[in-house]
């Protein structure tokens, strides 16, 4: 199970205490907000993207949405999501639980700029019912991302 690969991940930080685990589903961004009783902008969504023959994530706020123009002047292409099946296989996590700890080799992590607005963001651990509360430098360290980029809009503070 995708949770356990995380928990297994953030233990070598000593971070797994920190996961939360829920009775109730996060799987979107309104649950997972309704679930740890914070604003949905601060959900940490994290996107899945075919991009070169791999997969892509890039984690954005959970109020933004992609902009297509902004993604193909960034990437050279349409913004083309994975299915559900494809998520699973290339990523390592399930549609409701995907996140940017834990992934399969050669998966590309992107932060987008709309998160930078806060002090601390929840992304999901890996289950439609987990997060784990991290500060923007602990998402940069924990996630492997490659760079920030502005690839979203329609969010606050734009």
């Amino acid at each position: 199970m995708a949770i356990e690969k995380v928990k297994a991940y953030f233990k070598q930080y000593g971070m797994e205490e920190k996961i939360q685990e829920f009775d109730v589903s996060s799987a979107t961004v309104e649950l997972a907000a309704q679930a740890l009783r914070c604003e949905p902008r601060r959900i940490a969504k994290t996107l899945s993207f075919s991009l070169e023959g791999q997969a892509a994530l890039i984690v954005a706020a959970g109020d933004a949405k992609i902009d297509n123009p902004k993604y193909k002047a960034k990437f050279g292409k349409k913004a083309k999501m994975l299915s559900k099946d494809e998520v699973e296989e290339f990523v390592g996590h399930g549609v409701g639980g995907v996140c940017p700890f834990a992934v399969n080799e050669g998966v590309k992590v992107y932060l987008d700029v709309s998160l930078r607005r806060f002090d601390t963001v929840f992304p999901a651990c890996g289950s439609s019912n987990s997060a784990i509360e991290l500060t923007i430098p602990q998402l940069e360290q924990y996630s492997g991302y490659l760079e920030w980029i502005d690839v979203c809009k329609g969010y606050e503070n734009e």
